[in-house]
């Protein structure tokens, strides 16, 4: 069962440069039942910018998770939630091919690596 009681993660600073490819860390190994690709998620998720360590979105901020099915999101989203069990928290190194593209791209968050911590609460 997810852990209710569980707060907004603090996201450490990550030394070294941005990474090219994704890169998935388990930091809480979930034991409900598993994201599969294409699934409908509901997830906490909080967002920083790697360079800089600025909080860009938080539903932690909002007060309650959000529900999405994963083909809608963002493709280091797509690639890094399946396989994820719920219960558990995974943070998402996303580079800028894998987020909102490359700079200049028309998103206020083009260009930039993303770093997400994300708990997920339920999957469908």
């Amino acid at each position: 069962m997810a852990d209710t009681n569980r707060t907004k993660p603090e996201i450490e600073f990550i030394e070294g440069p941005a990474p090219t490819e994704l890169v998935i860390t388990d930091l809480i190994e979930g034991d409900g039942p598993e994201a599969a690709p294409g699934a409908t998620v509901d997830v906490h998720y909080v967002g920083v910018d790697f360079e800089t360590g600025e909080e860009f979105d938080s539903s932690w901020s909002r007060g309650q998770s959000i529900q999405f099915p994963l083909q809608g999101l963002i493709k280091g989203w797509q690639d890094g939630i399946p396989g994820m069990k719920v219960g558990g928290r995974r943070r998402l190194v996303t580079p800028p091919a894998l987020a909102y593209g490359p700079a200049g791209g028309g998103h206020r968050l083009s260009g930039r690596t993303l770093v997400f911590v994300i708990d997920l609460l339920g999957v469908k």
